[in-house]
């Protein structure tokens, strides 16, 4: 009986825990990683609803270090998938013999995730502002400069070509479509690049206002915008089908992503499919959370962050949501050159796509020099603009390296 209760208690994770703390440091250093992230999705509130996922994720695939469980996440047999040799499997494989989250993790590979997380985004999403005012599909297209100048300075620091895309896409700002391009070019990195893109995207507040500031007068910061004109029912519902047509000409590696992005909004533009749209923006879009948060999450094992790689993957981040800033908020003021009905530069910074927080921010930052000054709606426009510039540059990339 004795020999029995000692068994059990060597079979615990306590155990291991303090027996092989020296074998699995790394495991223990995820799992204090993940209890600060989910401090700050919990107390700090930064992007809750998928970094709760990410880091509770993250704890579940760490804490099999010293329980031995064989039941969540397997990094070999994912490692292994369809690979070439005698021991490539498929998706068969994992279902036969993977966890609870190998098979969640399966939407993720698939790409299945972020396309039904775009399908929401579009259901809440108002293009009104971007096809009253034209010319801030410009001002979001300037932005995603941060993506291709991060790009190139992943390659200046050796990383592959698709990591380097990879981590790019960050600079969009844009989390569904970091995970899209990265489990397309660069599975390895699937979780330092999402904790990187949903952190950056709640720091968004923080890391904008002292770029915008440097970048403007505080007369071009004042510069109230005429009021937007009235934009027509027509004109939303053509909007989805036309920009559709056109990307999936263009890009066709996009088309899964805009495609999904422009359904939800004509879901919501037409009026005649309240129920769908309803369902797009709440249970659809919460199913879909929980899967993909908790999934991504468990991809970060001690291996895959625990590299030197990942803390130039956080530098290179803050280093594209800076340049994507300063994009558009140059190319505001190079606008002011020619045009007559001046912009106001703060807008430009919108169209980096953390919808609608980059927005609030430009408002933010616009009120504190005139009060009576109301640029929310003027950035809506960059700010949407930047979710389709993000989706078409990650096809750009993925045609190129994919």
């Amino acid at each position: 009986m004795f020999e029995k209760i000692l068994d059990f208690l060597k079979s615990t994770g306590f155990f291991m825990l303090f027996g092989r703390m020296g074998e699995n440091w790394g495991s223990l250093v995820m799992i204090i990683v993940a209890l600060f992230l989910l401090w700050l999705g919990i107390k700090k509130q930064f992007e809750p609803l998928l970094l709760v996922g990410i880091a509770f994720g993250m704890l579940l695939t760490n804490l099999t270090a010293f329980t031995g469980t064989d039941a969540l996440y397997h990094t070999e047999l994912w490692a292994q998938f369809m690979g070439d040799g005698e021991f490539s499997h498929s998706y068969g494989h994992i279902l036969a013999e993977g966890g609870l989250l190998d098979f969640l993790y399966i939407g993720v590979k698939t790409c299945i995730y972020p396309c039904l997380i775009f399908v929401g985004i579009g259901a809440m999403t108002d293009f009104g502002p971007l096809i009253s005012n034209p010319k801030s599909l410009l001002l979001g297209a300037a932005a995603q400069i941060g993506i291709f100048a991060t790009f190139l300075g992943c390659v200046f620091l050796a990383f592959p070509q698709e990591a380097a895309a990879s981590i790019g896409i960050i600079g969009g700002a844009d989390g569904p479509t970091a995970i899209y391009t990265t489990s397309k070019l660069y599975p390895e990195l699937l979780g330092p690049i999402a904790v990187a893109a949903y952190s950056y995207m709640a720091l968004v507040p923080v890391i904008q206002p002292p770029i915008m500031k440097l970048l403007t007068t505080r007369k071009e910061r004042a510069i109230v915008m005429k009021p937007l004109r009235p934009v027509s029912k027509t004109e939303k519902i053509v909007f989805p089908i036309v920009v559709t047509v056109f990307v999936a000409l263009l890009v066709p590696s996009a088309t899964p992503l805009i495609g999904c992005l422009m359904l939800g909004n004509l879901w919501k533009e037409s009026g005649v499919c309240e129920r769908l749209c309803k369902t797009a923006q709440n249970e659809l879009m919460n199913i879909v959370t929980i899967f993909l948060g908790i999934s991504v999450g468990a991809t970060a094992t001690a291996e895959a962050f625990l590299k030197l790689a990942t803390l130039k993957i956080l530098a290179m981040g803050i280093a594209a949501f800076a340049v994507g800033t300063a994009g558009g908020i140059l190319l505001a003021k190079f606008m002011n050159l020619f045009t007559k009905n001046k912009v106001n530069p703060l807008i430009g910074s919108a169209g980096v796509s953390a919808v609608p927080m980059a927005a609030r921010v430009s408002q933010s930052v616009g009120q504190k020099e005139n009060p009576s000054n109301f640029l929310l709606m003027h950035a809506m426009g960059p700010n949407v603009a930047g979710v389709i510039g993000s989706a078409i540059a990650a096809g750009v990339l993925i045609t190129l390296f994919g």
